[in-house]
């Protein structure tokens, strides 16, 4: 007997802030990234019928960053492509929020050398890790849904943009790949 059973039928009690987040989830609009062969995968997701993305809100792949909020990062990203991938993250809308699909987006992938950088959190913020060599549309629209779960959880606030903000320099003071592990050096495809 709380206050929902007096009101009349047709009245949604909730906050602002689950107002937001209902909002903002359902209306994401991705930015197409492209870079290898899960790009494949990406564009089957957004053109196959059995992927029916439409109901998420998301059947506008944008082409311009600045009409879009979620970067999905699709294979590896080579040391001359990270600047032009933060760039066009920078002009993207906030909030913002990235996906990095495959392993070599992830962490390189089973390129270990100069000239991949391993792991793209080194140059944006990633919110969901995708795994796979390449991963299916299926594992992508999973990816997805949780990233609506994570954005209709998202608080508002003063302090928001101060918790970006951390975030996104803790990305850019990580260590790279390369240097945490015991991964030898010198001979090692010797």
């Amino acid at each position: 007997m709380g206050l929902e059973d007096k009101l009349p039928s047709g009245v949604l009690l909730s906050t602002v802030e689950g107002l937001a987040g209902y909002m903002r989830k359902s209306s994401v609009w991705p930015a197409t990234f492209g870079l290898a062969c899960c790009a494949i995968e990406m564009m089957a997701l957004g053109s196959a019928p059995q992927h029916d993305i439409s109901r998420f809100g998301m059947e506008r792949f944008s082409a311009s960053p600045r009409q879009a909020d979620l970067m999905i990062v699709a294979g590896r990203v080579s040391q001359k492509m990270a600047p032009v991938l933060r760039q066009i993250y920078d002009q993207m809308t906030a909030p913002k929020w990235v996906i990095a699909m495959g392993a070599c987006s992830s962490s390189g992938g089973m390129f270990n050398n100069y000239a991949i950088v391993q792991g793209v959190d080194h140059i944006v913020p990633v919110d969901i890790y995708l795994p796979g060599c390449p991963p299916r549309p299926e594992q992508l629209m999973d990816a997805i849904i949780k990233l609506h779960e994570q954005i209709s959880d998202t608080k508002l606030g003063a302090n928001r943009e101060a918790v970006i903000k951390a975030v996104e320099e803790a990305a850019m003071k990580a260590k790279p790949t390369i240097q945490l592990g015991n991964i030898p050096q010198e001979g090692a495809f010797a």
